[in-house]
């Protein structure tokens, strides 16, 4: 994991530097690290974005203790990983097992505050290997239905055309990162789920 560690130091750097308590967390890959509107996207919510490049859901759980666990005034997590685990050549259950590790240690450190896992993205570049990403979202989404405090946001069904191929125009030449209009539709997508998520919790409290 050392080759990470220039990127980790960036994020610890920039935590340091908010000027106010983060309540949202955006922890994961570089989905998140070249979201450079994002502060921006969810001012609202006091975000901070702990994403490092190239990190993988083996990375967010061993960097938690340094990235994550500090945000002690977290009253939301929302996680996008997963994509560069499968892309390493790992197997789908191995990667919702890193999902389940990450989680216990979410709840170790914060109880029960919500997350909201981002499902792996259809990317043009990674098409080969699409039948295994839909096999991850699969088996975490399953895994996140055992926990009333854990979210699904499912971002793979408005990320492809009718033919079921990733739409072009939401992604950057490289056929992996997402484009302006990439992360356009990701913020509706997030905000349509926080607010429904909110909605819920309200009709569960009212008498």
């Amino acid at each position: 994991m050392t080759w990470y560690e220039e990127e980790v130091v960036r994020v610890e750097k920039e935590f340091s530097e908010l000027t106010y308590e983060p309540e949202t967390v955006f922890y994961g890959s570089s989905s998140f690290t070249l979201w450079t509107s994002l502060y921006d996207d969810f001012a609202e919510l006091k975000p901070v974005n702990l994403g490092f490049g190239g990190s993988t859901l083996a990375a967010c759980s061993w960097f938690f203790d340094r990235l994550l666990a500090p945000v002690t005034s977290a009253k939301t997590i929302i996680i996008y990983a997963g994509d560069n685990d499968l892309g390493d050549g790992r197997d789908p259950a191995e990667v919702c097992l890193f999902y389940r590790q990450l989680i216990a240690q979410i709840r170790q450190s914060f109880g029960n505050v919500p997350v909201f896992f981002i499902s792996v993205k259809p990317s043009l570049q990674r098409w080969e290997i699409i039948d295994r990403i839909k096999l991850t979202n699969t088996l975490i989404r399953e895994e996140i239905g055992k926990d009333a405090f854990q979210h699904f946001i499912d971002i793979y069904p408005s990320m492809v055309n009718y033919q079921g191929y990733p739409r072009k125009s939401l992604f950057e030449p490289d056929g992996l990162h997402l484009s302006r209009d990439g992360y356009a539709l990701w913020r509706k997508i997030i905000l349509e789920n926080l607010n429904a998520s909110v909605r819920s919790e309200e009709l569960l409290k009212a008498p």
